[in-house]
């Protein structure tokens, strides 16, 4: 019996020690999600496994636009083996600081939140790997360093499995 309850209040408290949006909310330069991404963002990155080895690397062409109220980002992936693939999110902020996304592999819809220079995205995606398409969940936090530049690291796992990480790096351009 105590070793369950220890486990319960190990488990307890690693829950209550991640990091949370709010606590940037102070940091600055602020992230303003339309200003950012509207025009054209270059990024790159990799995907490395549980073991921290790099198994693929990336670059991505954004193009991102208002269209009314909706932010949309047409992203173009080219990756390390040559291969090629466009997500396109449309993302609209439903309250300060709140927003929701879409794209054609997301299931449901991404939730997001802003404070400070920092946005945490939260989502499934439908990921294509060696002819099979697997549910996973990301848990992407992004940190704006200056006018220009932006850090996105990506947690991402199935059934509460990490499975790798994603680095990606941004620049926007003028």
């Amino acid at each position: 019996m105590k070793t369950l309850l220890t486990l319960i209040l190990c488990s307890l408290l690693m829950a209550c020690s991640h990091a949370q949006v709010e606590d940037y909310r102070d940091q600055q330069p602020a992230l303003d999600l339309r200003e950012y991404f509207t025009g054209r963002t270059d990024a790159w990155g990799m995907f490395q496994d549980r073991s921290g080895k790099v198994i693929k690397r990336f670059h991505v062409l954004i193009e991102g636009r208002m269209e009314g109220a909706q932010l949309v980002l047409d992203e173009h992936f080219t990756y390390s083996d040559g291969s090629t693939r466009q997500r396109i999110w449309r993302l609209r902020e439903i309250s300060p600081g709140q927003w929701r996304g879409s794209a054609g592999d997301v299931l449901g819809e991404a939730i997001g939140e802003v404070a400070g220079n920092a946005l945490r995205w939260r989502y499934d995606l439908l990921l294509p790997v060696d002819g099979s398409v697997y549910q996973v969940h990301f848990d992407d936090w992004m940190y704006l360093l200056d006018a220009q530049t932006l850090i996105n690291r990506s947690f991402m796992s199935k059934l509460g499995v990490e499975l790798g990480q994603v680095t990606l790096f941004f620049r926007k351009q003028d």
